[in-house]
């Protein structure tokens, strides 16, 4: 029975930069996060594909395969816009129950639209309303199954523009074309278990028992997937947020200490704000540096502390500030900066201590995050950041939309 009709916009990063800047049109593009040859594409458009550049590609490998290859660095803001415009015109068609990624959505079939012709029919009236919306160049993959995790792989199996159903009767059918790794959930540590256990191909893991499964993930991972495979419907309650964090590729002229303290700090502030918007509170936190020196493997740095349940952005940035000045002096020059609080907690169910500051100051910081919500992020911010402070703009994670609010 078909349950779920999922959209996958093809080449998403690129296509919006296509789509906004028509000189770009028809012209292999890669979308960069700075402007530099030793960073990498985050994003190809399909006529960049066709010479072999993909996400991932270095720069200056790019320009080998593709000499006419245009950079564009990338847009984060813009392509949340796109987003939030792609799930308005998505739901005036169908009601979006699913946003899965920045470039993927899904919906529930509604009451008698199940039957292929209706879901076929369906899904046209979408692709029609989203190219209305956002324009000719964000084309989308279309795919209709049992389950959202067969409506993603049948929305792979025909790119860019693709429209594919897979009901039960045609299972599994043209799974079988697939490599393992195709299959989404399948990374690189999960294939080698996989094949350790004898399992190769899709039809081979078609034909495993669930429990052969269960053994192989370690656990009711192996379970879902199992019945993702078959078709059948799968829903688990969503586990509570476990971590925030920021990291960010320093630009080379800030790979010295001095700057990545700096965005680190920065990070912090940004991370703080996040935590108070969410309505949580963090009881450690975590600093990592990635240096390298040339010619050299890259060296990580990494330093954890405890603290009382926080929020407080000056509290943050005192335990930033003692775990940086753990930082071995040999160190060679950090490329990369990233910090995570953990231990989150919501702020109902965690109290202040007798001596806190911290709710002394949470008016201030309420007040703080109104000015820069309202006038923008730079309004008002804490002076230790203040080199950093057009540093780390706002980044796309792989399946968590960035509120441009608190992460620009």
């Amino acid at each position: 029975m078909l349950r779920c009709l999922l959209i996958d916009f093809n080449a998403y990063f690129a296509s919006v930069e296509q789509q906004a800047r028509p000189e770009l049109r028809g012209r292999p593009v890669g979308v960069v996060p700075m402007m530099a040859d030793t960073t990498c594409c985050i994003a190809a458009s399909y006529e960049a594909k066709a010479f072999g550049v993909k996400t991932g590609t270095r720069v200056a490998e790019a320009r080998k395969l593709c000499p006419d290859m245009v950079f564009v660095e990338a847009r984060h803001a813009l392509y949340v816009e796109f987003h939030h415009r792609a799930i308005a015109a998505v739901d005036r068609v169908a009601p979006v129950e699913w946003v899965l990624s920045i470039d993927e959505m899904a919906c529930g079939l509604p009451m008698g639209w199940s039957s292929r012709e209706r879901a076929t029919a369906l899904a046209l009236r979408i692709k029609a309303g989203l190219r209305e919306a956002l324009g000719e160049c964000l084309r989308v993959s279309v795919g209709i199954a049992p389950n959202v995790f067969l409506a993603k792989q049948a929305s792979n199996l025909q790119k860019p523009d693709g429209l594919v159903v897979l009901d039960d009767t045609d299972l599994p059918g043209p799974l079988l074309r697939m490599k393992l790794d195709d299959l989404t959930g399948i990374n690189r540590g999960m294939l080698a278990r996989l094949h350790a256990h004898g399992l190769t191909t899709v039809a081979q893991l078609w034909r495993a028992r669930r429990e052969q499964l269960h053994t192989i993930w370690g656990g009711v991972g192996g379970d879902d997937f199992h019945d993702q495979l078959h078709g059948l419907p799968v829903q688990r309650l969503a586990s509570p947020r476990r971590t925030l964090g920021h990291s960010h590729v320093l630009p080379p002229e800030q790979r010295n200490r001095d700057d990545a303290c700096a965005v680190l700090d920065r990070l912090t502030q940004k991370a703080a704000m996040r935590l108070r918007r969410e309505g949580l509170v963090a009881g450690a936190m975590s600093v990592g540096l990635r240096c390298a020196a040339r010619g050299q493997a890259s060296q990580r740095w990494e330093q954890a502390a405890r603290m009382a349940h926080t929020q407080d952005t000056q509290t943050l940035l005192h335990t930033l500030a003692a775990l940086w000045a753990g930082l071995p002096p040999q160190l060679p020059p950090p490329f990369k900066v990233g910090m995570v609080l953990h231990d989150l907690l919501p702020l109902a169910q965690s109290s202040a201590g007798l001596f806190d500051d911290d709710s002394r100051r949470s008016c201030l910081w309420q007040a703080v995050d109104a000015l820069n919500l309202r006038y923008g992020k730079h309004t008002v911010y804490c002076g230790s950041a203040h080199r950093a402070r057009d540093s780390a703009p706002m980044r796309i994670a792989f399946n968590r939309i960035p509120d441009p609010g608190t992460e620009a």
